[in-house]
């Protein structure tokens, strides 16, 4: 087990170093580009940019260079914005932070529990009207864009019905701590949650459908019936829990995505300060530090969410144990 988690922490590293290094030559090494003409703008004089290039070390070799970011970066953790002249990177993703894990794990548990409850359920009632009719609403789920379906929950919550008892509760866009206002914080997060999990309910209900109507063809599940099963330990002891590996394959690559900064439009739409407004923002301004600060954080949720489902593996299929 500890060797397991070594090998999965060295695999971390590599991944994260392999990205820095690679965003990092993308904006300096790349043909073409020169950060010290970005930073002083148009029409910049020659003098203007040798000088930027001096004060900020664009002189210097590019090992260096990244060097000093990555040490900047992750051990005195004072490197600072190119835009923004004392705006420190750190600070600024470790306060957004929290904006998008509330929002993306709020999202998640909706998600997984509508999308194993669509799945079941249409499963169990194969080729029926309610098997239709969850299918279609699923992929009216997934149809719905979410900066349109958040703007429609903004238009029904915030404006047409505000007043009314239904949504008078509401509170203006934004986001309130979970500590220094629970109540706050769900109330503002409970219409985002939903509106996040709209298009994930729709798909990983109409995959999980998909599995457990291909797993109820499998010779182990004409066994158990043959045994005297009941039809809910059937499905719960042995369709279920084989048909979820690509429901939690997909979680995992969907989760790290959008706790890295895929959420943008979801915190766009509802005035959510998170991580990916924060990258947005720094890829409108071309701002490095930042850019790659983001692009970091991102990484290391992909990563812990991809070992985590190694574990979820071994968890709900005994296949997977003794490899």
């Amino acid at each position: 087990m500890t060797i397991a988690v070594l090998q999965r922490f060295g695999q971390m590293i590599f991944v994260m170093f392999g990205i820095s290094a690679l965003v990092f030559l993308i904006f300096f090494a790349t043909p073409g580009s020169d950060p010290a003409a970005r930073l002083a703008g148009r029409n910049a004089s020659q003098e203007t940019i040798e000088a930027i290039r001096k004060e900020f070390g664009f002189d210097r070799p590019l090992p260096i260079q990244y060097g000093v970011m990555m040490k900047r970066l992750f051990i005195t953790q004072d490197l600072t914005s190119f835009v923004n002249r004392g705006y420190r990177i750190v600070p600024a993703v470790v306060a957004a932070a929290p904006v998008t894990l509330s929002l993306v794990a709020g999202a998640a548990v909706l998600w997984i529990v509508g999308g194993i409850f669509v799945g079941v359920l249409a499963a169990l009632t194969r080729d029926t009207l309610i098997d239709r009719g969850l299918m279609a609403l699923a992929l009216i789920g997934v149809s719905m864009p979410v900066y349109w379906l958040g703007e429609m929950m903004n238009l029904i919550s915030q404006s047409r019905f505000h007043d009314t008892w239904l949504f008078s509760w509401v509170p203006a866009l934004g986001y309130k701590p979970l500590m220094q206002d629970p109540i706050g914080w769900f109330k503002t997060l409970v219409i985002p949650w939903f509106t996040l999990a709209a298009l994930y309910i729709g798909i990983y209900g109409r995959v999980l459908r998909a599995n457990l109507v291909e797993a109820y063809q499998e010779d182990f599940i004409r066994t158990a019936r043959a045994k005297g099963l009941s039809p809910a330990r059937v499905m719960l002891r042995h369709a279920l829990r084989t048909s979820l590996i690509p429901f939690v394959t997909m979680f995992g690559l969907d989760f790290g995505v959008l706790v890295g900064g895929a959420a943008l439009l979801t915190e766009v739409v509802f005035g959510l300060n998170g991580v990916g407004r924060l990258t947005y923002q720094a890829l409108l301004n071309l701002d490095l530090p930042m850019i790659l600060g983001t692009v970091m954080y991102a990484s290391f949720f992909v990563v812990i969410a991809n070992a985590l489902v190694d574990v979820v593996y071994v968890l709900i299929d005994p296949r997977v144990r003794g490899n």
